[in-house]
């Protein structure tokens, strides 16, 4: 009977500092942003601020923290504040899709209609030293920003289209990955869920036999500290 590999349910987990960088609101925190395909939880181990979310049902502001738990569906365009030292345990559903690309950020129109403006600007430069990975960080996070507060304004004041116009563009942006994330998607959540109706066959026959297959999996973060969308990541292979 296989066995799937990765973490429970296809889960990937990382531990997040949020960014503390002010920006033109007087807010400090991390990039606004969305998932298409994936769920987002937060499990706040230290420190205290909030998470500022968008729908197409308007504008609402959580507060994070020691203890809490949040987590929301795809389509949330999420923004993270830190009000003093904020670190999240971050739980993402589909492992794989979300480094795949499965995130757009609110950048300002202009920068959506066009893949090559989006990627200019959305993605931090692979050799570069840290310095300038934190330019590179802080300066994405402040074009989100600005348009996350022109698409928070358009919704409180009724206007649906902005955020509507949104969504088209995010799913125009990520729609040449569909396959490769279908084909991640299967090698995870798929197997993940096929591998507990197996175990659920054999213990409907009385067959325990996939029990001597159990293992302990056991590892330290893969890398710390890396420049993140909400903050500084310390993340795992599995």
């Amino acid at each position: 009977m296989p066995t799937f590999e990765g973490l429970p349910g296809a889960v990937a987990v990382s531990h997040l500092r949020v960014y503390d960088w002010p920006t033109a609101d007087g807010l400090r925190g991390g990039t606004p942003h969305l998932h298409l395909t994936c769920s987002e939880g937060y499990v706040v181990v230290g420190g205290t601020g909030s998470v500022q979310t968008l729908t197409a049902s308007g504008f609402r502001q959580t507060p994070l923290a020691p203890g809490a738990l949040v987590w929301f569906t795809p389509g949330t365009i999420h923004r993270l504040v830190n009000e003093d030292g904020l670190r999240i345990v971050v739980l993402m559903e589909n492992s794989g899709l979300p480094e795949a690309g499965d995130a757009v950020l609110t950048l300002p129109p202009d920068h959506l209609m066009d893949p090559d403006a989006y990627r200019a600007a959305a993605i931090l430069p692979a050799d570069g030293s840290e310095a300038d990975q934190e330019r590179a960080a802080r300066a994405r996070r402040d074009l989100a920003v600005e348009g996350f507060l022109a698409l928070r304004r358009a919704t409180e004041a009724g206007d649906p289209e902005p955020l509507a116009a949104f969504h088209r563009a995010a799913a125009a942006l990520v729609r040449p990955r569909a396959e490769d994330w279908r084909g991640r998607w299967r090698r995870g959540a798929v197997a993940a869920s096929e591998a507990t109706g197996e175990q659920l066959d054999a213990v409907a026959r009385g067959d325990g036999g996939h029990l001597a297959d159990a293992r302990v999996h056991a590892e330290q973060p893969a890398a710390y500290g890396k420049f993140g969308m909400c903050g500084r990541l310390d993340v795992y292979r599995g």
